[in-house]
């Protein structure tokens, strides 16, 4: 017998796996869409071994330090984007008016969005990832312990949140700008680069952007320093990675906030 929160996602679930029955359909077009996600991730992962195969050292990391980095930012984001990337999608529903359709099923708007779509094509990008992940654990000097393990688990789950936070924050500005996914983008996939990168050779208001206002800091970089020992830079010392899980509440209240103010601004879509 279901359980009463069972019976509540049974919905979500039966969208989200005729989402999934969906993309597989047509596998030529399907199994494209994988190796274009694959060929992503391969080039960013690219970029990251070129740039320090030519400088050696950058931000006070190394190459290994590099694909530890590398692989904190780009599996959280990626995982992120599987899950809640297609929030994306928002404009155009406003533009047709298909988003009113969601306001007539008595469920959370957000959580009807969010269990509408899912992109398993962008599961390759995080396969890449993860590789990339693995080998960053392997080849540095990392003490391991349960500290370790938990600082980990803290990474991977608070990143995910915090990517996940920056696409809702962006679809609820989405209610005002209409066309203004170029300004989004910045922030989303903005984001994503600057968490690929050693902050510490931000200077102070990019470390104060980054690591406070949109902090995706927390998703690779400090991380990154406090599993190798290293101390960090001024603002962005490596202890400050245990402040992950208010990190990830400030993204969320913000992202709930904006999405409130939006849906509220919101007067249909006049078609």
């Amino acid at each position: 017998m279901s359980t009463p929160a069972g019976t509540c996602l049974t919905p979500y679930i039966a969208v989200l796996r005729s989402r999934m029955r969906a993309q597989q359909s047509y596998r030529l077009s399907f199994a494209s869409e994988v190796f274009s996600a694959f060929l992503i991730g391969l080039i960013e992962f690219a970029e990251v071994w070129v740039i320090f195969h030519t400088v050696k050292v950058l931000g006070g990391l190394d190459l290994d330090a590099a694909l530890l980095l590398f692989g904190l930012s780009n599996t959280t984001f990626a995982l992120a984007q599987v899950m809640v990337g297609h929030l994306d999608s928002l404009p155009t529903l406003i533009r047709l008016g298909t988003l009113d359709a969601f306001h007539l099923r008595p469920q959370p708007l957000l959580l009807q969005l969010i269990t509408s779509d899912i992109s398993l094509r962008r599961l390759a990008r995080a396969a890449v990832a993860i590789v990339v992940l693995t080998l960053g654990l392997t080849r540095n000097d990392i003490d391991w312990g349960p500290s370790t393990v938990v600082l980990l688990a803290i990474t991977l789950i608070g990143g995910i949140l915090i990517f996940g936070g920056i696409f809702v924050c962006a679809a609820g500005l989405q209610f005002f700008l209409i066309d203004g996914a170029e300004l989004t983008n910045s922030f989303t996939y903005g984001g994503s680069f600057a968490a690929m990168q050693p902050a510490s050779v931000f200077p102070p208001p990019l470390k104060i952007l980054f690591g406070f206002a949109i902090p995706v800091s927390f998703t690779a970089y400090l991380p990154t320093i406090c599993l190798l020992g290293l101390p960090g830079p001024p603002l962005l010392p490596s202890w400050l990675v245990w402040w992950s899980p208010v990190a990830t509440i400030w993204v969320w209240l913000l992202a709930l906030c904006l999405w409130r103010i939006g849906t509220r601004h919101y007067q249909g879509g006049g078609g």
